[in-house]
């Protein structure tokens, strides 16, 4: 039963993974949702249209599990996860999804609401992919999610969290330095100079839809900084339109040939001094060079990244990240346990770890396999430094690590591959910086290497995304 039960929360987080389309920072980490599975994702929707006028339960809802929903069961014994519920509460929840051992539920009503509960600030709430959490007072919320890694690392990882395991937050809105908007032009607009400014007036921003395609335009979003909304606001779509048109004529197209995009995915960054940098598919060059790059100060450093490579989007919290990241470092290097020989830094991106402790070692190799990554991390580090184009899994196998070296691995939402995982426990490093962005593959990667003698010495979380159930951890393993 134990086996069933856990195959349950571990394939709904999977689910989540799988079907969310905006909302954490995962949704700039890996890979984006591949267009090519429509037939699979519009199948997926079939089904839930067919449930979205099926049966109503009054259902106790008796804990909230990872993705933020709350945990309820059926009268059959199945088990229901519902959106938009909170422990304690008492709901009429509607069936969107029905499986032969777990379904999905959408609140109705609220028979007895739980006091942790207040009315969502945005009005998009529920129709937007994102911040799912916002009926979660927004003071209560980190305690919330530290429950529920708690229990997933009891279930997925046989572990007990350490008892001065914290979660680090900050502002509940306007943290949001990044994000990838959807710009919606009017197909049917002439991308001449003489139209292309009421084109862009036309223009409008949205958001994916709720596990769906669909857009759903706003006008402000509470979450994203005053500098994004204002940009979003003003000279936004003009400077994708001129770019538009603009890169018509480079690459020998007329100018006046092309009409605005119906969809167009922008990825939108505010440095944190309200310089707002973007990039959109098929940018040109020059356009690219004039407003896809910029440079955040952060830890004594500075950084630099464009609009169209991973970037933490809180930059409001980053630097307890940074300071947690360098007690580690100090902690390892002060007890023997490593060395500043070596700094390896995986899935490094721009170097960002790199470059905030390249002062502390002798020799740094940073391994990213996006090449857009790798020629900042070259102008970020600016002592000698190795920095290799090539997937974390196959940089390990072909090299030796024999010192107890600095390794510090922040994987996407999928973990660590299962041949990296086997290089670092046949390698001399006796100390692990784990940085994750999901608790899920970060408890299945840990029981993996405590099954080989590494041990929890500390952890943290770090709520970067507020009204969102998705946490970030930082794991120090040593053996």
């Amino acid at each position: 039963m134990k086996v069933l039960k856990n195959s349950i929360f571990v394939f709904m987080a999977e689910f989540r993974r799988n079907n969310r389309f905006k909302g954490d920072g995962g949704a700039f980490k890996g890979s984006r949702p591949n267009r090519n599975n429509d037939r699979r994702e519009n199948s997926g929707r079939r089904e839930l249209s067919r449930q979205q006028g099926g049966e109503c339960f009054t259902l106790r809802i008796e804990k909230m599990v990872q993705g933020g929903e709350g945990m309820a069961r059926l009268e059959d014994g199945r088990v229901c996860f519902v959106a938009g519920a909170l422990p304690g509460e008492l709901c009429k929840v509607r069936l969107t999804f029905q499986k032969k051992d777990f379904t999905k539920g959408r609140v109705v009503e609220v028979i007895e609401p739980s006091p942790d509960r207040v009315k969502p600030l945005c009005p998009l709430y529920g129709r937007c992919g994102g911040c799912s959490l916002q009926h979660l007072a927004s003071e209560k919320q980190a305690e919330y999610l530290e429950k529920v890694e708690r229990e997933n690392f009891r279930r997925l990882a046989h572990a007990e969290l350490p008892e001065d395991f914290v979660i680090h937050t900050g502002n509940a809105w306007g943290y949001r330095n990044r994000a990838r908007v959807v710009f919606r032009g009017n197909s049917g607009s002439d991308m001449g100079s003489a139209n292309r400014e009421g084109s862009a007036n036309r223009a409008r921003f949205g958001f994916r839809g709720e596990e769906s395609n669909n857009i759903v335009p706003f006008e402000n979003c509470p979450v994203l900084t005053d500098a994004l909304n204002d940009f979003l606001r003003g000279p936004a779509a003009t400077l994708i339109s001129d770019g538009l048109a603009g890169g018509s004529k480079n690459a020998g197209g007329r100018g006046d040939s092309r009409r605005l995009p119906r969809e167009l995915d922008v990825n939108i960054f505010d440095n944190g001094k309200g310089d707002i940098s973007f990039y959109y598919p098929g940018m040109h060059k020059s356009d690219f060079d004039a407003h896809a790059i910029s440079v955040v100060e952060i830890g004594g450093r500075k950084i630099e990244a464009d609009a169209s490579v991973f970037f933490q989007s809180n930059l409001g919290l980053l630097p307890e990240l940074v300071d947690a990241v360098r007690k580690a470092v100090d902690d390892g290097l002060a007890s023997g346990k490593a060395t500043n020989d070596w700094l390896i830094d995986l899935f490094s991106g721009v170097g960002f770890f790199a470059c905030i402790l390249q002062d502390k070692f002798k020799k740094i190799t940073t391994v990213e396999r996006e090449e857009g990554c790798l020629r900042h991390a070259k102008v970020n580090l600016s002592v000698p430094a190795e920095n290799v184009s090539a997937s974390a899994e196959d940089w390990l196998v072909e090299n030796v690590v024999d010192v107890p070296a600095t390794l510090i691995v922040d994987p996407p939402r999928t973990g660590l591959p299962k041949e990296a995982l086997n290089a670092i426990v046949k390698s001399s490093v006796n100390r692990l910086i784990y940085v994750s962005c999901d608790p899920v593959t970060l408890a299945r990667d840990f029981s993996k290497f405590s099954e080989v003698g590494f041990t929890l010495s500390h952890a943290e979380g770090f709520a970067f995304y507020p009204q969102t159930p998705h946490l970030e951890m930082m794991f120090v393993l040593d053996r």
